[in-house]
């Protein structure tokens, strides 16, 4: 796409690039080091271009989590859905759907990693708080489901089970971003979550 073409671009259609290109840029570096100046060069526009659209490169961090978390609920809501008689089957769906999404952007936990080592309250934290207390609602709803069908042992405790789901995510995450091997995360994510079946089902 041109420069040209990309100066006509109507306002929702030029937040949208940048938001992509913040999201490609935190993929290679610290969200803390990218600058509007290479976010502007990125889609081809000057830096006031940028500020004409967010009034702060916050705002562009909270619109980039905001269009990120969005598609992720959606893309483990679909992955859960085709499993209407098996919660475990649902769950496995899930946790491969949350380690496919993030191998495929891993701008969002290079961004969601800093924003929490940051000691005070912050607008992107409370954004995050959101997300995690909807993917627990999730998680808890397929736990509780997948007890009621005789597929995960009712002794279970669905709260608990939900930190060790998630903590197996963020174990995965964190590894490949230590590593630098993204794709690494993917492989192993059936295998790990081998060992959290079993213990659903003991």
């Amino acid at each position: 796409m041109s420069i040209k073409s990309i100066s006509k671009q109507p306002t929702e259609a030029r937040q949208a690039s940048l938001i992509e290109a913040a999201l490609a840029l935190a993929a290679e570096r610290s969200p803390a080091d990218v600058t509007t100046a290479q976010l502007a060069a990125a889609i081809g526009v000057t830096q006031g271009a940028v500020f004409r659209h967010f009034e702060s490169k916050e705002a562009i961090w909270l619109a980039v989590f905001d269009d990120a978390s969005e598609r992720l609920l959606a893309s483990l809501q679909s992955a859960a859905a085709p499993h209407t008689t098996n919660g475990l089957h649902a769950l496995e769906a899930v946790f491969g759907a949350h380690v496919a999404f993030v191998s495929e952007q891993p701008g969002l936990p290079r961004l969601v990693f800093q924003e929490l080592q940051r000691p005070q309250e912050t607008p992107l934290k409370a954004k995050v708080r959101q997300l995690m207390q909807a993917y627990r609602l999730l998680l808890v709803g397929l736990l509780k489901r997948g007890q009621a069908e005789g597929c995960i042992a009712p002794g279970i405790d669905p709260q608990a089970a939900t930190v060790a789901l998630m903590g197996a995510v963020q174990g995965l995450v964190m590894q490949a971003l230590v590593s630098g091997d993204v794709a690494a995360m993917r492989a192993q994510a059936p295998r790990v979550f081998q060992i959290v079946r079993a213990g659903l089902m003991a």
